[in-house]
């Protein structure tokens, strides 16, 4: 089917905007450009409360948390949530206004982690970070108002999707920290660029192949790097005893096939997934029907963990 008229509205912004893809810009502009990008975003839904946090890192660093609160009482369930921006670009303003949404609508407080990027800290150190402040939110589940017992999942968008099933894979391999789902919103799950989605959708939708080569060769350190689990999740061999999955896909996007392939792969391990695909639409724009999907998915397995 055609664009969607949100997607091609996005589209048609986006080049009148003059944005360039980041491949053509030094790491420092295109930082600048996708700030400037979020920037002109609608601002996000009130919440209840907005709290910013710094925490312990691995390797001496710190990691700044966002943490948005709803309205209610408490405990809530939390859920981790990893911004997009492939792995180089991206801060907690990216998914501003993603978290207040989820807030509000699922009833959970949001955790937006602001994790180190790259190319000054490349491969595993994202993922460690991403890891490190997944345990610390579940060992600190009553200061952020959730409950001993802490119901929490990962989430994230993009490269933040791709770490968000990495924590998965860590949580897993590492004992812990337990997770109720995993929600993972056009992800990249492998070093590939040469599946169908990409020849088909790699120049004309804003996110270009060449752009994630550039991402991903900022990422690794090298290019056996992406035979690491926890770089391309989707050569992970044993993804048996993972937490279900919501998997969200847009038809015009790159990665597209990354979301499906993995998807099926955890299916075919034994992993309960929720899949969908939506037509028309790009990397960027998924349209509303994600944002309800997302939200019946995590109020469904917040429930089973009451």
């Amino acid at each position: 089917m055609p664009l969607h008229p949100l997607a091609q509205a996005f589209v048609d912004q986006h080049a009148a905007a003059g944005f360039q893809p980041a491949c053509r810009m030094s790491v420092d502009e295109a930082r600048v450009m996708s700030a400037e990008m979020f920037a002109s975003a609608p601002p996000g839904a009130t919440v209840a409360k907005v709290e910013d946090l710094r925490i312990d890192g691995p390797a001496g660093r710190k990691i700044s948390l966002r943490v948005y609160t709803p309205a209610g009482e408490k405990p809530f369930p939390v859920i981790v949530y990893f911004h997009g921006g492939g792995w180089v670009v991206g801060d907690l303003a990216a998914q501003d206004a993603d978290c207040r949404t989820i807030a509000n609508a699922v009833g959970c407080v949001v955790v937006s982690v602001d994790y180190c990027l790259a190319p000054e800290n490349k491969f595993p150190a994202p993922a460690e970070d991403a890891y490190e402040a997944l345990r610390w939110c579940a060992e600190n589940c009553d200061r952020l108002g959730g409950a001993p017992e802490a119901r929490i999942a990962a989430g994230g968008t993009s490269a933040g999707a791709n770490l968000a099933a990495v924590v998965a894979l860590m949580a897993r391999d590492r004992g812990g920290p337990e997770l109720a789902c995993q929600v993972l919103t056009v992800p990249v799950t492998d070093y590939n660029f040469n599946t169908e989605s990409y020849l088909e959708n790699g120049e004309a939708y804003v996110l270009t192949r060449e752009e994630m080569q550039w991402f991903w060769d900022h990422y690794l350190r090298t290019p056996d790097d992406a035979d690491d689990p926890y770089a391309s999740p989707l050569r992970e061999p044993d993804l048996s005893n993972l937490p279900p999955a919501l998997v969200q896909t847009a038809e015009f996007d790159p990665l597209r096939d990354d979301g499906r392939a993995y998807a099926d792969r955890l299916i075919a391990a034994g992993v309960p997934v929720t899949y969908r695909c939506y037509e028309g639409m790009i990397h960027m724009v998924l349209g509303p029907e994600a944002m309800d999907d997302l939200a019946a998915f995590l109020k469904e397995h917040f429930a089973l963990e009451r």
